[in-house]
């Protein structure tokens, strides 16, 4: 078996319209990863105005809403690929509660985002947000389940690839 087969490897997201969950459902096939959605204890319903206001005043108050329990553990992980819906042009509000809530460094972490509009700041916040970590690669998808799902799909499947030679 070989040193990257040996590596523990995770896709941690938060997917709130399903977008995100998608990539990383595509992302750890190719990984052969564990996947992690974070989920809130109270969620954001999708449909409705509603979503863009309450998400944005999450991350622009930089709340950390309470997630339900794991039910993996990052820390035992050596490949950590973190992906998020954009909101207010940064991260989702529930991967401040998981950057705060889960003590790692030192890791493999690769980014992915997904936006309808621009992805403003999103990832430079999450590569601030991870410092002490070494950061493989990043890369964002617009609208994939509206767009241009198979073409996304092997967008991020390419991704993956390319992160898996990096190990």
């Amino acid at each position: 078996m070989d040193q990257m087969e040996q590596l523990k490897k995770l896709v941690v997201y938060y997917s709130l319209e399903g977008n995100t969950s998608f990539i990383a459902q595509n992302i750890a096939e190719v990984m052969g990863a564990d996947l992690l959605e974070l989920q809130p204890q109270q969620s954001i319903k999708p449909k409705g105005l509603m979503k863009y206001l309450w998400g944005g005043k999450q991350v622009v108050m930089k709340e950390q809403p309470d997630l339900k329990p794991l039910d993996k553990r990052p820390e035992e992980y050596d490949v950590l690929i973190i992906g998020t819906p954009v909101w207010a042009f940064s991260y989702a509000a529930p991967l401040n509660s998981f950057f705060s809530a889960v003590n790692f460094k030192n890791k493999k972490v690769a980014l992915f985002c997904c936006h309808a509009g621009g992805k403003g700041k999103t990832l430079a916040n999450m590569r601030e947000a991870l410092a002490g970590n070494t950061i493989l690669g990043e890369i964002d998808f617009v609208e994939p389940l509206r767009k241009d799902k198979k073409g996304s799909a092997l967008k991020a499947k390419e991704w993956a690839k390319g992160i898996k030679q990096l190990l």
